[in-house]
Parts: C-alpha cells; sequence; structure tokens
C-alpha cells in the first residue's frame, strides 16, 4: 500500500440544474488561437442549491480542434428573486464521432450517452448566502440541444 492509497476517493452530489438558451453560432474562421466559434448566450435558468435566471450578455467563446472536439468556454452571469448576482464560467470539452459530432453541428437532437460533454464549473459571487458555491468544486454532465444547452452540475467532495 502507498500514501496514495490512503487518498479518499471523491464523490459526486447533484447540485443544481441549468438550462442556457443560445443565440446563433457566430463563426470566426480560423484564428491565431485556432477555429474559433462564438455562441451568444440569451438567458435560461438554474435550479437547484441556487434558484436563478440567466442574464443575456454572456456567451460560448469555442475552439474547434482538427478532430472536431469543442474546447468550452462559456462565460455567464445570473441573478437569484432577491437579486443577488453569480458570475459562472464554465469549461470543458465535447467530443464524440464524426458523424455524432456533425449531427450536433446540424442541430439535431442527439442522445447525450452517444458523445462526451463535460466541464467543471465555477461559480463567483458577493452574496454572502451563496458564499459555499465559489468554495466548491462542480463537474457538469451536458447536452447540446439546437437552441440550448441543458447541463447538471455535481459538487465534487
Amino acid at each position: 500500500m502507498t500514501p496514495h492509497d490512503l487518498l479518499p476517493p471523491p464523490t459526486l452530489d447533484v447540485a443544481f440544474d441549468v438550462t442556457v438558451d443560445l443565440g446563433p453560432l457566430e463563426d470566426h474562421g480560423v484564428t491565431s488561437a485556432g477555429h474559433r466559434r462564438v455562441v451568444p448566450i440569451l438567458g435560461g435558468r438554474i435550479t437547484g442549491a441556487v434558484e436563478a435566471d440567466i442574464l443575456p450578455g454572456g456567451a460560448d467563446w469555442q475552439v474547434v480542434r482538427p478532430d472536431g472536439t469543442i474546447e468550452i468556454d462559456g462565460r455567464y452571469s445570473a441573478r437569484t428573486a432577491s437579486g443577488d448576482l453569480l458570475l459562472l464560467h464554465a469549461k470543458g470539452l465535447r467530443t464524440g464521432s464524426p458523424e455524432v459530432l456533425e449531427r450536433l453541428g446540424r442541430g439535431e437532437d442527439v442522445d447525450p450517452r452517444s458523445y462526451c460533454f463535460r466541464t467543471t464549473v465555477a461559480v463567483e459571487t458577493a452574496a454572502e448566502s451563496l458564499a459555499h458555491l465559489p468554495r466548491s468544486l462542480f463537474l457538469a454532465v451536458a447536452q447540446r440541444q439546437a437552441s440550448t444547452v441543458l447541463y447538471r452540475a455535481y459538487r465534487v467532495g
């Protein structure tokens, strides 16, 4: 047995669900960073450990790799019913077979078990009542639909 064997395995607990409403994809072509795409965030809803409305004005700044894998870099704001503001940053990957990625690119509804769409989610807020969120690490599993992204965030324990 090594000291590494004594480390506790992480646990995952459902924290919140997110529905993000998306605008039309903006294809910026191949830039110095790679094949850049920007997907505007128009709104949406967060439910679960925090309840909030997603505000328009955020975006997902994507880079499409040569193999079709998409690097996700979504940043957006949300507001709770009491007026507290949150900043969310989802960073991860969406990948799958060329056929599945092509179907997703056409806006088709694809079974989320047929591809891998995972992100980490960091939350920033000044709200004392939500101070537990920035102190937590979240891992999300997501699904891309024609005009929305759905994801469930799990708190890593």
